[in-house]
């Protein structure tokens, strides 16, 4: 019988009540994984689909440095390791220049950049690095690399310029840090998504005709490549933004 690829290993998802969170530690779970389902919202619905595997659910705001450590804490009091980060939660504003907000900004930059550094480095000082091994995944978007994705054709369709300012902080973040965290055994990737099924896209339309795959992505779709990152198969590829996006970054 093949040996899971996640056996007991300890993985903490943030944004995990939802979407590609949600996704992600199903197939984390399926594959040995202990999880640490990390929301603002109620993780039941994932929870439900887990089965018998081992779950924490933490519920906080990750913009809030007591609640990130208060998650590592209980973390390391309960299963005394982690070895897997993936920082997914995220918010995206879709107001343009003009309209863009200070409040707006600020949530934006604060949910999908802020808190990515706050779990990076509270998993990474003391636990990986004593631990001589991480995975680290950070969900970033084509959005952080192209200035948007494009959207209905309407005002306010196409991804605002704090949630592509963040995003694009998120790929250099992750670079920066799969420079210093190599030499304890960690490497650091990101998923960059394209238009994809979930909340943050609920209701808003997307013209796929112009991708090489003609359709929306879907939380699976992001998953499958967060799993090559966390496992470790990948243990000789790290600082890399891979790119699942029908095919829309070609050219």
């Amino acid at each position: 019988m093949n040996k899971l690829r996640m056996q007991n290993e300890v993985a903490i998802i943030t944004g995990a009540a939802s979407g590609i969170g949600q996704e992600v530690a199903i197939q984390m779970a399926k594959e040995g994984a202990r999880v640490v389902l990390v929301d603002l919202n109620s993780c039941d619905k994932t929870i439900a689909l887990l089965g018998e595997a081992e779950y924490l659910e933490c519920l906080g705001d990750i913009r809030e440095p007591e609640f990130v450590k208060a998650v590592i804490n209980r973390t390391i009091e309960k299963y005394h390791e982690i070895h897997v980060l993936v920082n997914n939660a995220g918010t995206c504003s879709r107001l343009n220049l003009e309209d863009m907000t200070i409040e707006m900004w600020d949530r934006d930059l604060d949910t999908n950049l802020k808190a990515t550094f706050l779990f990076t480095q509270a998993v990474v000082y003391p636990h990986m690095k004593e631990g001589g091994y991480g995975r680290i995944v950070n969900i970033s978007s084509v959005s952080g690399i192209n200035g948007g994705v494009v959207s209905g054709g309407e005002k306010n369709g196409r991804s605002g310029p704090a949630y592509s300012a963040s995003k694009g902080g998120v790929i250099a973040l992750t670079k920066w840090v799969a420079k210093e965290v190599g030499k304890y055994g960690i490497t650091c990737n990101s998923v960059a998504p394209g238009a994809t099924l979930t909340g943050i896209t609920a209701g808003v339309p997307y013209d796929t005709s112009q991708q090489v795959i003609d359709r929306m992505g879907e939380s699976r779709d992001i998953a499958n490549a967060v799993m090559y990152f966390a496992t470790k198969e990948a243990s000789y590829t790290t600082s890399q933004v891979l790119k699942v996006d029908g095919g829309i970054s070609i050219g």
